[in-house]
Order: C-alpha cells, then sequence, then structure tokens
C-alpha cells in the first residue's frame, strides 16, 4: 500500500509544524502555508508522516493510502482518509 499527506487548507492555519517534522516532503510556501510533494510517502519516512498528521494544531494535515502508481484506478466515491 502507498500513502500520500494532504492538506485541509481551510482548516490549517499556518502553524509550520508539519514542515518542520517532515521538510523531506512539506516545504512552506512565503506565508507560511504548507506544500505538500506530489508523491508517495517513501517507507522510511512514514513514522515521520504519521507524527506530522498527529502534531497538527489543527488537524489540517491527514494520511492517506493512494493508488500504487504502477496500477493506475479512480478513486472511488467516498474513499476514506484516515490518521493515525
Amino acid at each position: 500500500m502507498t500513502i500520500r499527506i494532504e492538506v485541509d487548507p481551510t482548516a490549517c492555519k499556518a502553524h509550520g509544524l508539519c514542515a518542520e517534522l517532515l521538510p523531506e516532503l512539506i516545504e512552506l510556501d512565503d506565508w507560511g502555508y504548507p506544500v505538500i510533494a506530489d508523491a508517495d510517502v517513501p517507507r522510511r519516512l512514514r513514522p515521520l508522516a504519521r507524527q506530522a498528521v498527529s502534531a497538527c494544531p489543527t488537524l489540517a494535515l491527514r494520511r492517506r493510502a493512494a493508488a500504487s502508481a504502477a496500477v493506475s484506478q479512480p478513486r472511488a466515491q467516498g474513499s476514506r482518509a484516515f490518521r493515525d
């Protein structure tokens, strides 16, 4: 299974904690809001991704299961994002 990180831009208040915890995948824009890499979370970074999601003070960050790049599948309606 592959994992992706996504942000809810309306919930985010630009605290920047996510970028401090996961700089390999998250950068901050000029206003301090996260810009998430359009890539799967490598297995070695999954513990840090879990920590970044858990540490978000506004619960704006999520991890979600993603379809493998090798097998492109449309996302089912009602697809479930999950939090650890």
